[in-house]
């Protein structure tokens, strides 16, 4: 799709599975059951979804989605589903990994942060070597101290070698990282909901 000077593939990292409780909270399940029913775990199927953009030469992808490096217990807990992963769906569109100039983490949660890193010869590297990766101060800041409520929605390995690496563009507030492209604050993480997590997911 196109919009003026900019270019957008909704890109696909295959799907998930949360309790459907939690995810919709106060709305009673009866309502939402009738439009995503459950499985006998009370789980219910979400998609994972990254964007990709084209602007001034540039290629810019906005999220990461839940990657690779899970074990068997968490493989169960969230039942990832998909052959067609992020890096795949990107080889499809004629985009290698080291052709992405920027990635834009609207929040460091696991299905949104995976692909930032994947594990090479036994070491965590960036999957987007030539990238900068974007993210607010505050989030970061958030990702490494979460509170109890939230602690399973981080996953370190999908943000601590970035430091490492050098690759961290961390804003404070609301900026243009892009011709056309800006990022935002996001809801202050210790007022956010599960629900409000994955609008639309």
């Amino acid at each position: 799709m196109k919009l003026g000077d900019l270019e957008f593939h909704l890109l696909n990292d295959g799907t998930f599975r949360l309790d459907g409780g939690a995810m919709f909270g106060v709305v009673p399940r009866p309502l939402w059951e009738r439009k995503l029913p459950p499985d006998q775990r009370n789980r219910v199927r979400l998609a994972i979804n990254a964007l990709l953009v084209r602007t001034a030469g540039k290629w810019i992808l906005v999220d990461t989605g839940a990657g690779d490096k899970w074990d068997a217990k968490s493989r169960d807990i969230f039942a990832f589903e998909g052959d067609a992963r992020l890096p795949d769906q990107l080889l499809a569109r004629g985009v290698r990994p080291e052709q992405i100039d920027l990635v834009i983490n609207t929040h460091l949660h696991f299905d949104h942060s995976g692909w930032n890193t994947r594990l090479m010869g036994g070491k965590l590297v960036p999957t987007f070597p030539n990238a900068r990766y974007v993210v607010q101060r505050g989030e970061l800041e958030h990702a490494r101290h979460p509170t109890e409520r939230d602690r399973a929605n981080y996953v370190a390995e999908n943000f601590l070698p970035l430091e490492a690496a050098g690759k961290w563009w961390l804003l404070e507030g609301d900026r243009e990282v892009a011709p056309g492209v800006a990022s935002a604050v996001p809801l202050d993480p210790g007022l956010r909901s599960v629900s409000a997590d994955h609008p639309g997911e």
